[in-house]
C-alpha cells in the first residue's frame, strides 16, 4: 500500500498519463461578449464612457459626476467595489487631458480610495490606467482610470486554484452604497 493514493484523490488521466481535466468549470456565458470583443465602440457615438453619463446613475452604475470627471463602477471587476474614474471627453490618451482634468481626475482618485476604505476596509488598491489596447486597454479609445480595493488573502484559493472570482453583493447595491458615502465636498467620515 505504500506510495499509493487514495482512489478519492486520484485524477482521470489520459493515455499519456497527464489530467484529463484540472479544473472545475463555473459557467459565466455573459462574459464570451466581452472575450469576443462584442460591442466594442468605434466612435464617441457608441463608447459607454461616452453614453454612461448620459445615463441615470442607477443605470449607468454612476457613483459620482464632477466637472470633468465622473466615478463609476466597473461591470466586469475584479474585485468588489472596482471603480474607474473617466474624464466626459472622449480622448485616448493621458497627455490629452487639459491641467482642470487631471486634477480632477487625481481627486476623485483619492476620494475613490477614502469612500471605498470607509464603506468596506480596503486594506490597499491597485490604481492604474492602460494606455491602448497592446497595453491591456479593454476601450483603448476613451481613457479611464481604476481603482480596484485590495484585502489581505483577497487572492485566496479561489482566483487562485479555482480560477472564479467572488463578488459579495451585486452592483447596483455596490453603487448605491459607494454613491450615499461619495462626500459633496466635505471629508469621507473615518478613511
Amino acid at each position: 500500500m505504500s506510495g499509493e493514493v487514495p482512489e478519492a484523490y486520484r485524477l482521470p488521466v489520459t493515455a499519456d498519463e497527464g489530467p484529463t481535466t484540472v479544473f472545475q468549470h463555473l459557467w459565466t456565458p455573459y462574459r464570451m461578449a466581452y472575450i469576443r470583443g462584442e460591442g466594442k465602440p468605434t466612435g464617441a457615438h457608441d463608447c459607454p464612457f461616452c453614453l454612461i453619463p448620459q445615463m441615470d446613475d442607477e443605470e449607468g452604475l454612476v457613483v459620482a459626476r464632477g466637472e470633468t470627471v465622473f466615478a463609476v463602477l466597473n461591470l466586469y471587476p475584479y474585485n468588489a467595489g472596482h471603480l474607474m474614474l473617466v474624464p466626459y471627453r472622449h480622448v485616448p490618451d493621458y497627455t490629452d487631458l487639459t491641467p482642470a482634468e487631471v486634477a480632477e481626475l487625481g481627486e476623485f482618485t483619492q476620494t475613490a480610495m477614502r469612500v471605498v476604505r470607509a464603506v468596506s476596509g480596503a486594506h490597499g488598491f491597485n490604481i492604474g490606467m492602460n494606455q491602448g489596447s497592446v497595453a491591456g486597454a479593454g476601450i483603448a479609445d476613451h481613457l479611464h482610470q481604476h481603482a480596484v480595493p485590495r484585502w489581505g488573502g483577497d487572492t485566496n484559493f479561489m482566483p487562485v486554484i479555482g480560477l472564479t472570482r467572488v463578488l459579495p453583493q451585486v452592483l447596483r447595491e455596490t453603487r448605491a452604497l459607494l454613491a450615499h458615502h461619495w462626500p459633496d465636498g466635505r471629508p469621507v467620515p473615518g478613511a
